[in-house]
This record gives structure tokens, C-alpha cells and sequence, in this order.
């Protein structure tokens, strides 16, 4: 049986109320909901609408997520809310991140079960915006984390630091989206705010596994200028942090070509110049798809496609050199 669940996070004020869970702080009158339109404003409360609601599930290789240092060549169950708080006018999954489409209920109890009729590494909360199924995620994590899963987040990072720090503990992994190092472009052409996506990672970072993917967009985040701004940040939190740049294809909204092969390697190239693990997606070819150690350069993990081969790692460390690898298995 579905639940009636109120949000956590708002304020009520004198004639609408506000929701504190991103940092849209949408100010929601009676009747109404939202940007991510899970959240509605019914007789003087915040309610969810969206909890336990799923319009996907399958099982994925992890490497889909993708995280290529978490627990490489496992399975696992991937769920999806029909919502998101961003309007990326190229979104990827627009037909269940930007419009209604017909849902399933799919409790916490329910999700157990399904996990543990496929056995695999855990569950991630994927392929729209997990971060708006937060009282839902709240209570799945928990349940999930009791049964010896793993939690994986695969999120855009739009989220406010309290509710935020509340999720953190049950969370063992996150592919954070940044999307853009532009804070003109997060907030004019995506609906987003860059401090609060780089706030998530900052944060994320000290106690979780992340990985950051940027999807290099055709006449967007192109430019060499805003790439390396890009790799600055990300090797000023860690080097070790590993980094996806993934190729644009026409979709939703947004139709020019498809991000050149040519500037996907340039930006792989200036990347590994000050990042140890930075890989290519959406794109042919070898380069920018196996793991290397980063002292001596022995092959690590052989990838094709989503399907990973371990070849040079003993625990977490090089074989060759004994280079300790930024990696969980």
C-alpha cells in the first residue's frame, strides 16, 4: 500500500511554502508543486508525491553508472524516480526525467525483496534526479544497508547541505554530473547552481567514494578554457578522484552535433597531465577506457565496453610496483 508521506525539509510561510530541500527554495502555493514536481502543497503541508514511485528498473554493470573504481564488473539493481530539478535542455533521459510518464509503486520492503532475488553488489539510485526521492532514499538506503548492500547515488548534486549530511552516512558510492565549471551556464541554460554542485562534492568527497562525470556538450562547455578550469578543480580536491568525459549526442531539446572525437581526447589528454584515473565515455576506441597505474603505467583493469577485466591488481595496489590505487573491491 502506497504511503502519504510529508517532505522533510520546508518552511511554512504566510501564503505558500518553501521547500528547503535544494537550492531552488521553491516557493509552492496551494495546490501546486515544485520545479521537480514531486513535492505538492496540500491543506498547509508539504507532501511528496513521487515516494516509491519508479518508472525503471534493471540490473546494470556498475561500469554503466559509471564507476570504474567501485567494485569493477559487478551488477547492480538500478532504480529511477520520474522526476529531476534541473531542465538540461540535452537531457539524456528526458522521456522520464521532464515529462510524466505512468509509474509503479515500489515500496522499500519491496525493493529489498527484488534485491534479494538478484543477488548483487546493492542498489543505485539512477537514470533521473535520486536526490528528489529523498524521503523515499532515506528509507530504501537504510533498509538496503541492513541487508548488506551497497548504496550508489548517480546524481546531478543539486541539494542543500542539511538534508544532504543527513543522507550521507547511508550512501557507499556517488557519480556526481558536473555539468559545467560556467556558473552562467548552470543557472541560464541548465536551472541549476554551480557552488551548490561543487558544494556536494567537496563535501561528499570526505566520506563517501565519488567519481565526476562532465559531459562535454557541442558549443556549451567546449572550449580548452573551460576544460581546464574544470581539471583544475577537480585536482585541487584530489587527484585521485576519477573523471569521466562523455560525448554529447543530439537529444530533448538541444541539436547541435555531437561533441567532436577530436575534443573529447584533447580534453583526455590535458586531463591526465593532473589527474591520476581519467576515462572517455559515448566514445570508440581504446583510449580513455582502461585503468593504468599512475606511477609505472602497468595496465590495471582492461575494459570493453561495460565489461571490466582485473589484470594488474593485487588487493588495491599495482602488482608491478605496489602503487596503492584509489579503488574498491
Amino acid at each position: 500500500m502506497e504511503k502519504m508521506v510529508e517532505a522533510k525539509y520546508y518552511e511554512k510561510k504566510e501564503n505558500y511554502l518553501q521547500c528547503l530541500l535544494c537550492p531552488h527554495y521553491c516557493k509552492i502555493q496551494p495546490g501546486k508543486t515544485g520545479i521537480c514536481r514531486a513535492r505538492k502543497n496540500e491543506d498547509g503541508k508539504l507532501w511528496v508525491l513521487n515516494y516509491g514511485r519508479t518508472t525503471s528498473i534493471a540490473m546494470d554493470p556498475i561500469e554503466k553508472k559509471p564507476l570504474y573504481h567501485f567494485y569493477p564488473g559487478s551488477s547492480i539493481l538500478s532504480i529511477a524516480c520520474n522526476n529531476c530539478n534541473m531542465q538540461c535542455p540535452f537531457c539524456q533521459n528526458w522521456e522520464i526525467s521532464q515529462m510524466e510518464v505512468q509509474t509503479e509503486y515500489i515500496s522499500p520492503e519491496i525493493l529489498l525483496k527484488i534485491y534479494l532475488d538478484h543477488p548483487s553488489l546493492g542498489v543505485a539510485y539512477t537514470y533521473t534526479e535520486p536526490l528528489v526521492w529523498f524521503e523515499y532514499l532515506l528509507d530504501a538506503t537504510k533498509i538496503i544497508r541492513e541487508n548488506n548492500g551497497k548504496n550508489v547515488l548517480v546524481t546531478n548534486g543539486l541539494i542543500n547541505e542539511e538534508p544532504l549530511l543527513e543522507l550521507i552516512p547511508l550512501i557507499d558510492a556517488m557519480n556526481i554530473d558536473l555539468k559545467s565549471i560556467n556558473p552562467i551556464v548552470y543557472k541560464k541554460k541548465l536551472g541549476g547552481d554551480l557552488d551548490a554542485v561543487k558544494r556536494t562534492i567537496e563535501i561528499s568527497h570526505q566520506s563517501v567514494f565519488i567519481e565526476i562525470t562532465n559531459l562535454i556538450v557541442t558549443g556549451l562547455n567546449d572550449s580548452e578554457e573551460e576544460i581546464d578550469a574544470l581539471i583544475d578543480y577537480v585536482a585541487g580536491i584530489d587527484r585521485n578522484i576519477p573523471l569521466h568525459f562523455s560525448r554529447y549526442y543530439p537529444n530533448y531539446k538541444y541539436n547541435k552535433p555531437p561533441t567532436p572525437i577530436e575534443t573529447l581526447q584533447n580534453a583526455y589528454r590535458r586531463a591526465r597531465k593532473k589527474l591520476n584515473y581519467v576515462y572517455l565515455g559515448n566514445v570508440p576506441g581504446e583510449e580513455g577506457s582502461n585503468t593504468c597505474c599512475p606511477n609505472c603505467g602497468n595496465l590495471l583493469i582492461e575494459r570493453l565496453y561495460f565489461r571490466s577485466l582485473i589484470k594488474g591488481l593485487k588487493d588495491s595496489r599495482c602488482e608491478k610496483c605496489g602503487e596503492k590505487i584509489n579503488i574498491i573491491r
